[in-house]
């Protein structure tokens, strides 16, 4: 099956919405708003109708048919797993056939200063009513990495070292689903974060490193990404130890570097104390009655 061209999805979803009284305006929001994205063919279409008689359109849902064949639809405000969020938005969630994929959220018109929060990322495609007003030209400027004030630096230092004991318990104990968890879920989380606020003092705080850093290799140093990609590991504990130890090292360089240019204090003693922490544990034998 030939994909649909962007110029084609467009004219769908703009023309659906023109010749249905119901939708009164339309947004395109996301990536395909972004001019600073390089485009690729995974972007999907982040789309926000602004209806009336919402109910009309939630009761069928057969009236989505009309953009095409789909491999498959979710609908988060019908799912209990997870729970909707019952705010009064309804997304549909539609990957095609060919390729394209519509991420099409409906805001009941009434509610629209309540639901509609056009960030930078939002071009106004349609406006009936002039409902929405004017939006300035797109731009991922409420997406740019902020500089941390003391504290925030403060409290992801302690976040992290707190959470790396999590880690070495849970190796010690062999329960690797929290291990894991506390690793990958928590602590890359806030290594990002660090290495997000060295990429804005190296460019000044005027790039975006993308949902869940995904741009950081095009601004880390290659030394330093390379570093990044050695904290993950697989399943194996002797591993998950050493992915650890080198996110220990790369948080810690990082982390100081980022001290000294922001002028900020970094925990070298909690550094230190966690540390050996850390490698007293991991040379606790599995039958050990006491941590010391």
């Amino acid at each position: 099956m030939k994909s649909r061209t962007e110029t084609e999805m467009m004219n769908l979803i703009v023309s659906t919405a023109r010749e249905d009284e119901r939708v009164r305006a339309v947004i395109l929001s996301g990536s395909r708003a972004n001019p600073n994205v390089r485009k690729d063919i995974f972007q999907d279409y982040d789309i926000v109708y602004v209806v009336r008689e919402m109910e009309s359109f939630t009761c069928d849902h057969s009236w989505v048919n009309v953009f095409g064949e789909r491999v498959m639809m979710q609908m988060p405000e019908e799912k209990v797993l997870p729970p909707a969020d019952g705010h009064g938005r309804f997304p549909y969630l539609m990957q095609f056939m060919d390729g394209n994929r519509i991420d099409l959220t409906l805001i009941p018109a009434e509610k629209i200063d309540e639901l509609l929060e056009p960030d930078s990322l939002s071009v106004l495609l349609l406006d009936k009513d002039g409902l929405i007003g004017y939006l300035p030209p797109a731009s991922d400027r409420d997406y740019l990495i902020k500089k941390p004030s003391a504290q925030e630096f403060a409290d992801l230092c302690n976040e992290f070292w707190w959470i790396t004991m999590n880690i070495s318990k849970g190796i010690w104990r062999r329960e690797l689903t929290y291990a894991m968890f506390m690793h990958e879920q928590i602590n890359r989380h806030v290594m990002i974060t660090m290495l997000e606020w060295k990429v804005g003092i190296t460019d000044d705080f005027t790039k975006s490193s993308g949902k869940a850093g995904k741009y950081l290799p095009d601004f880390l140093p290659a030394k330093v990404w390379e570093q990044f990609k050695s904290t993950y590991s697989d399943a194996d504990f002797n591993h998950i130890w050493e992915a650890l130890f080198t996110m220990c090292s790369l948080f810690r360089n990082t982390a100081v570097e980022v001290a000294e240019k922001l002028g900020f204090e970094y925990p070298f003693e909690d550094d230190k104390r966690v540390t050996a922490f850390l490698k007293h544990v991991r040379t606790l034998p599995a039958d050990a009655s006491s941590i010391y």
